[in-house]
């Protein structure tokens, strides 16, 4: 019997990683009646006042500056962190000797009753988390939202009140490791470069998304999006679900043209407005069409759905305009850490973009970006630990100017910028070269458009 169904009293954990997830497992087995160790790369004194005080309340043994093979042979099992790498010699080694190791979906499965959608992807996971999460309580539903973006899924099931429906957002990283984890419903928007510095190599990233689906059975449904490569390669492997599609072609359930889309379901259609919205756009228009089947088969209506994508608005720093002057739209996309999302950044606007990229890189090939830079952009500004390689990538495409901060990288792409433009923060990059998160690096390039244009004596718009 697999160890996560038979959790209790008696039994040992070590838990690797204490941090979101991490401490979510770590009050949920000891919630359980577990005997819990903590093995973490940060010393006691690193770890957060309110986690030390934690650990010494509730008699948790830690091992601090990384994790020995004592340590973790004390627990009949170990809960991995998704931070952590999962081929790490020493968890090899932990295998070879049969002692299970589990993530934190593999650790919650058992304890699921309630129907799971499960959203994926390289970019728009948490777009379409959330739009499913409005669509569904929309229409009466009791929903929790969660996983990778606010609560962790162990704390949901330490509470008492439940839900009719989890919609979690999932990384590649808890895939890789989420066991016997089943979705009633399992989206997987898109398969592009990002994070290849963890998985070595696209074929193993994919693999990762792919574990979505592992134990879905015939009753059970996969939504995939049409237009990406990766996508289409993978849905002729899915032979035991039912199957569906979303994109801006002519096959599939979910169809997008303009700001319009169009849902053909057991022989009825019906189609759906974005014009006006948030969702007016190319990557608006295929979050719309996974978020929409999702809805539809947990029985959401035609006018409950309308009304919700009206209203919607997709979290901080994804294409979000930050304000309009002298005909330059400034957009901060800082949420685009990868090549993919700028290359759907890009798609949404029918104009020039002045581009401002660069941060830290995540191993991958910026030369992906060269047919859509060439396209759609007019002028590059760069900045970051990225900004050769970058300019390796695409310099004979366009050449480039480099900023030394994110008010020099405004002011430059500010000066290439012409009425009917747009300049954009799409960084392709990790933030941790010079901000504290994607978010962090959002607010400085929206102060910096703010501040540059109250120098001018100009209203901020």
């Amino acid at each position: 019997m697999n160890i996560a169904n038979r959790i209790g009293p008696g039994q040992r954990a070590v838990v690797m990683g204490l941090g979101v997830s991490g401490r979510a497992a770590l009050r949920y087995l000891l919630a359980s009646g577990v005997q819990v160790f903590v093995s973490d790369s940060r010393q006691f004194t690193e770890l957060p006042v309110s986690d030390r005080e934690y650990l010494l309340e509730n008699r948790v043994a830690f091992e601090g500056g990384g994790h020995s093979r004592e340590f973790l042979l004390k627990g009949d099992f170990i809960v991995l962190s998704p931070g952590i790498p999962t081929d790490l010699p020493l968890l090899m080694e932990m295998r070879a000797q049969d002692i299970p190791i589990l993530g934190e979906l593999a650790l919650a499965a058992p304890q699921i009753t309630e129907q799971v959608v499960a959203v994926t992807g390289t970019n728009g996971k948490t777009t379409v988390t959330a739009l499913i999460g409005e669509l569904l309580q929309a229409s009466g539903k009791k929903v929790f939202v969660g996983g990778n973006i606010g609560t962790p899924l162990l704390d949901y099931l330490c509470q008492d009140e439940r839900v009719d429906v989890l919609v979690l957002e999932l990384s590649s990283f808890q895939l890789e490791s989420a066991g016997d984890f089943r979705p009633d419903i399992g989206i997987l928007l898109n398969i592009t470069p990002d994070h290849l510095n963890r998985h070595g190599s696209m074929l193993a990233y994919a693999a990762a998304k792919m574990k979505l689906f592992a134990h879905q059975g015939a009753e059970d449904k996969a939504i995939l999006c049409s237009d990406d490569p990766l996508c289409r390669e993978h849905i002729p492997l899915l032979t035991r679900q039912k199957v569906f599609s979303f994109g801006t072609g002519q096959e599939g359930e979910a169809r997008g043209a303009g700001s319009e889309l169009t849902i053909t379901l057991e022989g009825r259609t019906e189609s759906y407005s974005l014009a006006g919205t948030q969702l007016a756009s190319h990557t608006g228009l295929l979050n719309s069409g996974a978020a929409v089947l999702a809805a539809l088969f947990l029985g959401c209506r035609h006018e409950e759905i309308q009304q919700t994508l009206n209203c919607f608005a997709p979290a901080a720093h994804r294409l979000q305009l930050v304000s309009s002057r002298a005909g330059v739209d400034y957009y901060d996309d800082s949420k685009a850490t990868n090549t993919g999302a700028v290359l759907s950044a890009l798609a949404s606007f029918p104009g020039k973009v002045i581009l401002i990229a660069g941060g830290r890189g995540k191993g991958e090939d910026y030369r992906v970006l060269r047919e859509a830079v060439r396209e759609k952009v007019k002028g590059l500004v760069l900045m970051g630990e990225a900004a050769d390689s970058l300019a390796d990538a695409l310099d004979d495409v366009i050449l480039s100017q480099r900023a030394v901060s994110m008010a020099d990288a405004v002011a430059r792409a500010t000066q290439l910028a012409e009425a009917g433009d747009v300049v954009l923060l799409s960084p392709a990059c990790a933030s941790f070269d010079m901000f504290n998160s994607y978010g962090h690096r959002g607010e400085v390039f929206s102060q910096a458009v703010l501040d540059l244009q109250g120098q001018r004596g100009e209203e901020r718009a």
